[in-house]
């Protein structure tokens, strides 16, 4: 049987939830995940998606999933595709489900000259077996950071009144 990888549709929103739920629950952090239906389809489906998505499908079945956004790299002058999430369901592990995602992903970046695919990997994860088998090079000299929450809320308050504002218009893409 072969896997088809195609873009999510509107109809694979609650598989697509569901998965991302699931891949929580792998990632022992179930509480952490509050993604909704309506919140995928809105970053997916809305007026300026900055969100994008692949289901791999098997039997007719929804078994894998990659959602991923643009980044963009300044000293190589080019965007390339940070992956947030990959999944793919126990049922169909071991099936190339997995490695199918991550080349259509590195199909997209070739086909839009895009030159990195990049994505976070905890370091218990097993799969990172299988990245270093497809020559996946792990990035142990960067220290991801993050802010959120009550941190993030208090930088924020501290940003001049005309930056914010200028933020705010250019994510609205009205900025020129």
């Amino acid at each position: 049987m072969s896997v088809e990888i195609r873009p999510v549709r509107r109809t694979d929103v609650p598989a697509v939830v569901a998965m991302v739920h699931e891949l929580a629950e792998y990632e022992r952090a179930p509480q952490e995940c509050h993604l909704t239906e309506a919140q995928l389809d809105a970053a997916l489906f809305g007026e300026r998606p900055a969100l994008f998505g692949h289901v791999a499908v098997l039997d007719g079945q929804q078994v894998g999933m990659a959602l991923w956004f643009l980044n963009f790299s300044t000293w190589r002058g080019v965007h390339g595709v940070y992956l947030e999430d990959l999944y793919v369901r126990p049922s169909a592990r071991g099936a190339g489900v997995g490695r199918a995602l991550l080349a259509t992903l590195a199909a997209v970046c070739a086909e839009r000259g895009y030159e990195r695919l990049d994505w976070w990997v905890l370091h218990w994860n097993p799969a990172r077996e299988f990245y270093h088998s497809i020559e996946a090079a792990a990035m142990d000299e960067w220290v991801p950071y993050r802010l959120t929450g009550p941190a993030l809320q208090t930088l924020a308050a501290q940003a001049p009144a005309a930056d914010a504002e200028d933020l705010e218009s250019s994510l609205r893409g009205d900025a020129g």
